[in-house]
């Protein structure tokens, strides 16, 4: 009874900061990408921004990794922007090697004082992706491995009204 109790309080947890923070703007959040960039939230205004957080050891992360530089190359030119952070609990030393052995074309960061998982609602679970319209707004995002057809429909939408 215990065990069904704590797990029903887990899933509710969830799908409650699902819809908690959906149409939320996210305040901005500076940042430095592994390749030295200083930027912010702030600054990707304008486009359309998927913020995913993983981490080197989650399995479903690397799995979504594929996907995420497919968005990037169709994408990018037409005003997307990805950023990866890695979890404040991911050891910023594996992070930057696996960035040397497979370097990604989008944005990467650490997130060691973890400011983007208080930004986005005390992110904990890996992985978990939000979708930013141009004004920072989330209007979707997802806990756990996501999957082409419920994301790319969204990028292009939010591609097509800007």
């Amino acid at each position: 009874m215990k065990k069904t109790l704590l797990f029903l309080s887990f899933i509710f947890l969830i799908v409650g900061g699902l819809f908690f923070s959906s149409n939320q703007t996210v305040p901005n959040v500076d940042f430095t990408t592994l390749k030295g960039e200083k930027l912010s939230l702030e600054k990707l205004r304008g486009k359309p921004v998927v913020v995913t957080f993983w981490a080197t050891d989650c399995e479903n992360c690397l799995k979504e990794i594929p996907l995420f530089i497919d968005l990037h190359e169709h994408y990018h030119a037409q005003g997307l922007e990805i950023l990866g952070v890695s979890m404040y609990y991911d050891p910023p030393n594996h992070v930057i090697e696996f960035n040397k052995l497979r370097p990604l074309p989008y944005f990467v960061t650490l997130d060691i004082e973890a400011k983007f998982s208080q930004a986005f609602g005390n992110v904990k679970v890996t992985p978990t992706t939000f979708l930013l319209d141009s004004k920072g707004k989330i209007v979707w995002q997802k806990v756990g491995l996501i999957e082409r057809s419920e994301l790319q429909p969204l990028i292009e939408k939010l591609l097509q009204e800007n």
